[in-house]
């Protein structure tokens, strides 16, 4: 288990380097300045499509603006929110929360510019069906010519899309808050029982198909947010006197690295900080790396800016909202100084310190949702993956694949597991990033006409 931990983080590192952060953060800078910060402009206008002002049952795609954000979202918010967090103040201190920040904001036009694209160049696949996403964009925008980066993204997609983080924390979560503190021994046959629980609950959705999928998404995932944010509201009001302190300190250790732990990267310790904060940020909102324009390519649109600006509102409510409150939730009960713990069990810390007794149940209630709306929404761009490479007739083979992984999970270390998908997820944002960029004028394009039939 040593060796593929060591594996598996030469692999994230190796992937996570400076080019990979100018592509994510430069990439993203340009597509916000050159649609002249439409995202925040149009922001208003986006909440009004969100709440189904402009729906067209008669448009093409399978679902609703607000289930296609309710189905990328409950991919994203989730173990990125809570682990993701969690494990990025345990290694970086408070300063680790800005640069999430930063990634979240320049993640709000990048996801705006891939979903875009993914609705103005739907394909169709091996059943003439009409789909969305990275791969579908590259080669109907970009022309057979660049068919390798649509392939490249599809054979590291289905591997980015397995559950592995998600079960690895939920399983860590049982155990952690449920079965040891009521003397349940944990071993390898308690994480094979968990594991077995969750393939067979994963595959009753799984095979449902995408419908099914956003419909238990538009009904889980809401109600998991007010929840989440109602626990964390009343941890903050109890410790409110720190609130402020903790808040500024965010901002000012983002450019002190005295809290970094590990190895020098990025020449200094403030290099370290700030890939962390944006390494983060992406498992946490998925910016740039290509998820959730395959959600938002299947929504019921044929204005293609409309479903950008939905799409837009993933990292607000993602990382902008819910990451900060779990990070303030973590800094204000101090458990990040007092505790070696990080990932699931340091935020289960913080709601015990806070809300003894049932501070973490509550928690274990989010978490186990969280978790389980991702099972569903990740299987679902595996399958797209999977379809695009071999054919939509032999897509169901990537459920085996899914439910082995669930397996592997719930029996390895969350190091190993956090470095696989970090490493997975490098390997996609690079066509994804490369063919948002080369198409972006088209886009400019788009919404210059969008805009004037929004006049009209």
């Amino acid at each position: 288990m040593e060796q593929i931990n060591m594996l598996s983080e030469k692999f994230s590192s190796l992937a996570w380097g400076i080019p990979l952060i100018i592509l994510l953060i430069g990439g993203g800078l340009y597509l916000l300045i050159i649609s002249r910060f439409l995202p925040f402009r149009f922001f208003g206008h986006a909440i009004q499509v969100l709440r189904g002002k402009y729906d067209d049952p008669n448009d093409p795609g399978e679902i609703s603006h607000f289930k296609a954000l309710t189905t990328a979202l409950s991919s994203t918010i989730g173990m990125g929110n809570i682990a993701g967090v969690a494990l990025a103040i345990s290694v970086g201190g408070p300063g680790a929360m800005f640069w999430m920040w930063i990634s979240a904001i320049v993640g709000m036009s990048t996801k705006f510019f891939t979903s875009t694209l993914a609705i103005m160049y739907r394909g169709k696949d091996s059943n003439g069906e009409l789909q969305g996403g990275p791969m579908y964009f590259i080669t109907e925008g970009l022309g057979k010519n660049w068919k390798f980066l649509a392939v490249m993204f599809s054979a590291f997609g289905m591997l980015g899309a397995l559950p592995v983080v998600n079960v690895n924390q939920l399983k860590q979560a049982i155990n952690d808050i449920i079965l040891i503190p009521n003397g349940v021994e944990v071993s390898l046959t308690s994480n094979l029982i968990i594991a077995a629980v969750l393939v067979i609950l994963t595959s009753i959705v799984i095979l449902g198909g995408l419908k099914r999928i956003s419909n238990i998404a538009s009904k889980l995932v809401p109600s998991m947010v007010i929840l989440y944010f109602i626990l964390v509201l009343i941890i903050l009001g109890i410790n409110y006197a720190l609130v402020p302190k903790y808040f500024i300190m965010i901002f000012t250790d983002a450019f002190s690295a005295e809290f970094i732990k590990g190895d020098k990267v990025l020449g200094g310790m403030l290099g370290a900080l700030i890939l962390l904060g944006i390494k983060r940020g992406a498992f946490s909102n998925e910016a740039g790396i290509g998820t959730a324009p395959m959600a938002h390519g299947a929504a019921k649109t044929d204005e293609p800016v409309r479903e950008g600006l939905v799409a837009m509102l993933g990292p607000v409510i993602d990382t902008l909202i819910v990451c900060t409150l779990t990070a303030l939730a973590i800094l204000v009960t101090g458990v990040w100084e007092t505790t070696s713990n990080n990932g699931v069990t340091l935020t289960a810390s913080a709601f015990q310190n806070a809300i003894p007794k049932y501070g973490q149940y509550f928690l274990m209630v989010c978490v186990f949702v969280f978790s389980i709306s991702s099972l569903f929404s990740y299987a679902y761009y595996g399958t797209k993956c999977m379809s695009f490479l071999i054919g939509a007739s032999k897509k169901h083979y990537y459920n085996y694949l899914y439910i082995l992984s669930i397996i592997l999970a719930a029996t390895t270390s969350f190091s190993t597991m956090i470095n696989f998908i970090d490493g997975i997820f490098a390997f996609m944002a690079i066509p994804t990033m490369l063919a948002t960029i080369l198409l972006a004028p088209k886009v400019v394009k788009e919404i210059k006409a969008y805009r004037s039939r929004i006049k009209s």
